[in-house]
């Protein structure tokens, strides 16, 4: 018997027009924005829909990139594994507000972020 999927959490879209893509998903999907505080910056959160929540980052990227934060139980693990199986980690575990996340990249496969809630 297989293990259980680790399920998709949250979906962010980094791109560099993050007004544009603002309101073309406002339009076309009818996902409102909200802007969150945090210590740093601000956060632009989306609903998407079905429990699945999402946001735009904005930063230098050549062309706009979905990064799709797939929750795991252990981050290290998660991020070890990944690194056994030949990706490069973009980004090692690191600790926010609400949990941990790591990004990595895949030549075949894109870059997926871990992510682990704190309960």
């Amino acid at each position: 018997m297989r293990p259980p999927a680790n399920p998709v959490v949250h979906l962010e879209l980094h791109t560099a027009d993050s007004a544009g893509a603002r309101v073309l998903y406002a339009e076309l999907c009818g996902w409102r924005p909200q802007y969150v505080q945090l210590a740093s910056r601000s956060y632009l959160a989306l609903e998407l829909g079905g429990g699945l929540g999402g946001g735009i980052v904005q930063c230098p990227t050549e062309r706009p990139v979905w990064l799709p934060y797939v929750e795991v139980p252990r981050i290290g693990e998660a991020t070890d594994r990944a690194r056994l199986c030949g990706a490069a980690v973009v980004l090692e575990p690191r600790e926010g507000p609400a949990g941990w996340r790591s990004v990595i990249a895949t030549t075949a496969g894109g870059e997926i972020a871990f992510w682990q809630p704190k309960r």
